[in-house]
């Protein structure tokens, strides 16, 4: 009887001992098995890195995407203006313009070649990211192009400091207040171009390269008398802005900001954003 009942404990304890290994294999493999296969599937990973780095030069344009433009070289700067990539496309900045430089059907415009020194100095050998507005080319193939530097829009730096003027042609109108911002201010200061060069010169300056004319001072808010008299201001992007010319003799006039048009007794058009 003793050996029988020494028998049966025995057989239960080993019972035991064999329910406890069973918990604790299941429980090592539940909390190791996940880093483990974390562990393998970053060096596969890294392997394939390795294997195949444009993988991770993707991994950086999509994240440039991400943020409303795409990562390029600038090998070559043509004028104040307008650059060359490392792909052979050509970039135009896009809100304003500079004076001609480089043009072989116009005289070198004042300010022309400082502007182009000083957009060398600020782009030239330099990854840029790149950001479209709405327009994707101009009627010459170019990219049209916001070039940031940094957190440096390029664009407007050089409204800023004088070497050119805003242009806002619709639809690329996404900054259009920053950059009649600049302009004013650098107008004020008398910086750059706006020390340098005389009303005559810049009369004529303000024209869009892509094929579209206009006459301006300087400034880029249109202010129209109509044929009831009413005094109307239209800004860059309102729909009539383009149709609308400026005629001095009849006492319609340029403006820099919204501000002096309203304290010269001009109201803003009814269709303008």
């Amino acid at each position: 009887m003793t050996t029988i009942m020494t028998k049966r404990v025995a057989l239960i304890s080993i019972g035991v001992l064999f329910l406890f290994l069973g918990f604790g294999i299941g429980w090592l493999t539940k909390n190791s098995s996940e880093p483990a296969f974390q562990n393998e599937l970053s060096n596969v990973q890294s392997a394939a890195s390795l294997l195949n780095p444009s993988a991770q030069v993707q991994s950086v344009q999509i994240r440039g995407a991400g943020t409303s433009g795409e990562f390029a070289t600038i090998v070559r700067v043509i004028d104040g203006d307008t650059v060359e990539l490392s792909s052979g496309e050509r970039v135009r900045y896009i809100g304003m313009d500079t004076p001609e430089s480089v043009d072989p059907r116009k005289p070198i415009q004042c300010f022309g070649v400082e502007a182009s020194e000083r957009n060398k100095t600020l782009v030239q050998g330099k990854e840029v990211r790149l950001e479209k507005d709405v327009s994707d080319r101009d009627k010459y193939g170019r990219l049209l192009r916001y070039v940031w530097f940094g957190n440096t829009l390029v664009n407007l730096e050089l409204v800023k400091e004088g070497f050119a003027s805003a242009f806002t042609y619709p639809p690329d109108v996404k900054y259009q207040s920053e950059f009649t911002k600049a302009e004013v201010e650098a107008r004020a200061a008398k910086i750059g171009l706006w020390q340098a060069c005389q009303y005559a010169d810049l009369r004529g300056q303000n024209a869009d390269s892509r094929g579209t004319s206009t006459v301006s001072n300087g400034c880029v808010i249109k202010g129209n008398i109509g044929a009831s008299g009413d005094k109307i201001y239209h800004l860059p992007g309102c729909p009539y802005y383009d149709k609308t010319k400026i005629d001095e003799a009849r006492g319609e006039r340029w403006f820099c900001a919204e501000e002096e048009a309203i304290k010269a007794g001009w109201r803003k058009a009814k269709n303008c954003p």
